[in-house]
């Protein structure tokens, strides 16, 4: 898992002219960077642990992303989620 700081720092040192939107608070869900048409890339499962350490319920996190994260279209360089296997 990376810091904030460090996450500010890596983009900056190999993306120095992109604009990348970043998730407050979720830190620890940052996951990377696409390839192409460079957005931040967050695990949706480490999105709902962290919602849960917050104090959620399983299902008040489920239902937080869904409607405030998720369907939240802030522009072409929204972050994407990623719903990952293992």
């Amino acid at each position: 898992m990376m810091t904030r700081k460090e996450i500010d720092e890596y983009v900056d040192e190999h993306y120095p002219d992109e604009e990348i939107m970043l998730l407050d608070g979720l830190d620890n869900a940052f996951i990377g960077l696409t390839t192409n048409n460079i957005r931040a890339v967050y695990s949706v499962q480490k999105i709902i642990e962290e919602l849960m350490s917050q104090g959620m319920s399983e299902e008040d996190a489920y239902e937080y992303f869904d409607f405030n994260i998720e369907c939240a279209y802030v522009g072409e360089k929204t972050p994407v989620y990623l719903n990952t296997i293992s």
